[in-house]
């Protein structure tokens, strides 16, 4: 039976903790971008939903209007379109990150 002096043992709980410390911040790292590409996909959609609303909206004020109006509409738009996202949306995100999630490999939070 051989012995483990207690420097090689020492070294060997050390290389686990580095490895298992490397795939926790690389976890880390897969649920921050999925969480983040949830989040602008459920703005993209919102964006997409809110620009079809406002399709026939003419008129005063700051959604109506042509020219420069129509440019300021879809950049009002997307900005709200983030803002609610960002707030908790309608409730797409968490399903797109929990399938994000599933196909790297990690279970979802």
């Amino acid at each position: 039976m051989s012995s483990i002096s207690p420097v090689d043992f020492g070294a060997s709980l050390s290389s686990i903790g580095s490895a298992t410390s490397a795939q926790a911040q690389a976890a880390l790292k897969i649920r921050s971008k999925a969480k983040a590409g949830a989040e602008n996909f459920e703005s993209m959609f919102l964006s997409n939903m809110f620009q079809e609303m406002f399709t026939g909206v003419d008129g005063d004020g700051p959604m109506g209007g042509s020219g420069a109006l129509k440019v300021w509409r879809s950049f009002a738009i997307d900005q709200f379109a983030k803002a609610l996202a960002k707030a908790g949306g309608i409730g797409i995100a968490p399903k797109v990150y929990d399938t994000l999630l599933k196909e790297q490999g990690l279970s979802p939070s």
